[in-house]
């Protein structure tokens, strides 16, 4: 007990091992959500549901736990749900890249986010995205993902007339009525601050769909994790380069590069942890990032990234690795319920609402955008419309760096964009020009 105090520096942090505890299971819970969502969303593409849901929980566990123990942040990491819907609406089911290449482009952006961390290129990079295009990436992601929700929910349908439009036998489908049912819940947990929200709702929607006859009960709730095998080492990067896949290696690059430190430093600030405004051991904190991305699309899952989740240990008072580490030893754990989970993830009345509130959240940052300025605002709100729209949050991404030195050019202010951006912008133009819409 004295080596984990040392090691960890708990008393430094003024916290202890029960009050870490505490903060590492909290964490767990509110992102448990995911170990239900990833096996949904990625087993459209037609990857195995079982391998699929041992590749989460087990990058998961290696990520959140190397993080614990190398950087001693109380960071939680995952695949994220929003790239998790960038590979397999937009590259698998929307380009046709078979998922075994989609894995090899995510094997790809680990690499190479592994080499800006350790040349210290991610702080310049960091630095010279504007903003504005940083915010309007995370919340259009947001929309998109609550608009994949809602659709996979059949509560927006497809309409000749209107492209989209509100199911008008919402009230005569059982299916539907569960979804709104389950939605009304979490938005009331997350409302009431209840640790833990988005798990609790998808847990209560189950039963009643048990309790109503809608979701399968399953015969057992615990077993011997699945087989691995059929998304082990299933990445084909060969394949990857051969497609000259740029498009999507940035996209999954760009999302990660600053959805993590966005998240770092807001974990980061919340505990106190920050120091002259800068976030000691970063370059740790993101190295084990960019090997969690790797492994886990050598397990055979998307991106995988810090939390925001990882908030709710904080707030029970988490500060150190530790916290990282237990909740790390809970996914790990979560192996041994797959029986729960096969029985639910084919049930989206189950992970929409977990979809809806976790767009919510990530609209938020709709604020901080200066819509006053219309140099900002413009590209910002381009980026953020054409993911849903266009069904892809590469475009979004693209039109935003498009965009953005246009504008600046127009209202005189040309110098204050940073020559990465432009070259980036001109790389997307080429890009529509000859490769057509991402």
């Amino acid at each position: 007990m004295l080596k984990i105090h040392r090691y960890f520096r708990l008393q430094e942090y003024q916290t202890n091992v029960k009050t870490e505890v505490l903060a590492g299971v909290t964490t767990f819970f509110t992102m448990a959500y995911i170990l239900l969502v990833s096996p949904s969303m990625l087993g459209k593409t037609g990857m195995d549901l079982g391998a699929v849901f041992v590749a989460t929980a087990l990058s998961a566990a290696i990520g959140t736990f190397l993080m614990g123990v190398i950087a001693n942040y109380p960071i939680a990491l995952a695949p994220g749900l929003g790239l998790i819907a960038y590979f397999t609406f937009t590259v698998v089911l929307g380009m046709k890249v078979p998922w075994q290449t989609a894995l090899g482009a995510v094997f790809i952006s680990g690499i190479i986010f592994f080499v800006l961390t350790v040349t210290k290129i991610r702080e310049l990079i960091i630095n010279v995205i504007p903003p504005g295009l940083k915010y309007a990436v995370s919340a259009g992601i947001g929309i998109f993902i609550a608009f994949i929700g809602l659709k996979n929910a059949n509560i927006i349908i497809a309409s000749e007339s209107t492209y989209v439009a509100f199911n008008p036998q919402l009230t005569e489908t059982p299916d539907i009525l569960l979804t709104i049912f389950g939605l009304f819940v979490t938005v009331v947990l997350m409302v009431r601050k209840i640790k833990g929200a988005i798990f609790l709702g998808m847990l209560i929607t189950a039963v009643t769909g048990m309790l109503t006859g809608q979701v399968h009960v399953p015969t057992h709730f615990f077993d011997f994790p699945p087989s691995i095998a059929p998304t082990f080492m299933k990445l084909d990067v060969t394949g990857a380069l051969e497609l000259g896949l740029f498009t999507i290696v940035f996209a999954f690059l760009f999302v990660d590069l600053f959805d993590n430190a966005g998240t770092l430093i807001g974990v980061a600030s919340q505990a106190g942890l920050l120091k002259n405004n800068k976030l000691p051991r970063a370059g740790r904190a993101l190295f084990t990032d960019s090997i969690a991305t790797m492994m886990g699309a050598v397990f055979g899952t998307s991106t995988v990234t810090s939390y925001i989740e990882s908030s709710a240990g904080v707030a029970t008072g988490g500060r150190t690795g530790l916290t990282s580490v237990v909740t790390a030893l809970c996914f790990a754990v979560a192996l041994f319920f797959f029986p729960l989970v096969e029985s639910l993830a084919s049930v989206s009345a189950i992970t929409t609402p977990a979809l809806v509130v976790v767009g919510v959240l990530m609209a938020g940052n709709l604020k901080k955008i200066e819509w006053e300025n219309l140099s900002e605002a413009i590209p910002a709100f381009m980026t953020v419309i054409f993911m849903p729209l266009s069904f892809s949050i590469a475009t979004g991404i693209a039109a935003g760096f498009v965009l953005y030195p246009v504008c600046k050019l127009a209202a005189g202010k040309g110098k204050e964009v940073h020559p990465v951006v432009y070259i980036l912008g001109v790389i997307f133009v080429l890009r529509f020009a000859f490769l057509g819409a991402i």
